[in-house]
């Protein structure tokens, strides 16, 4: 019978704290991008409901902050009988607040796991 490895103390620190977002910074990354998706996701991606259908849809786009995350969200209509909730909301991306004026994004992976793309960038940077 193999031997159970020794227990033993180590140190973990604490994580640093993360930066609050300055409220006038908070604002700022709002209006813009409320603004990315009444102009260019709304229209993109948001469509007429399909006749018949059978399949979850896209009936909005929104965006909300979450401490120092800034959310892109996604709400659908699933038209099925047997569905337990009628409509559900989903985030697919996010910005996460780095300080100074710097945001890594990320995407919601299929695997529900952030995958993140981009570190450290600017929202002038991010529109380019």
């Amino acid at each position: 019978m193999a031997k159970k490895p020794r227990k033993q103390w180590v140190y973990s620190p604490r994580s640093a704290p993360k930066p609050k977002v300055p409220e006038t910074l908070k604002q700022t990354v709002t209006n813009r991008c409320n603004a990315l998706v009444e102009t260019v996701l709304k229209p993109k991606f948001i469509e007429p409901p399909p006749e018949g259908a059978q399949f979850n849809y896209i009936v909005d786009l929104s965006t909300k902050w979450y401490h120092s995350f800034f959310y892109f969200c996604a709400t659908y209509r699933c038209p099925s009988p047997e569905c337990i909730d009628e409509f559900f909301e989903i985030k697919f991306a996010r910005l996460e607040y780095a300080g100074g004026d710097r945001f890594h994004i990320a995407y919601m992976h299929y695997t529900d796991q952030w995958q993140e793309i981009f570190r450290d960038q600017t929202l002038d940077g991010m529109s380019g």
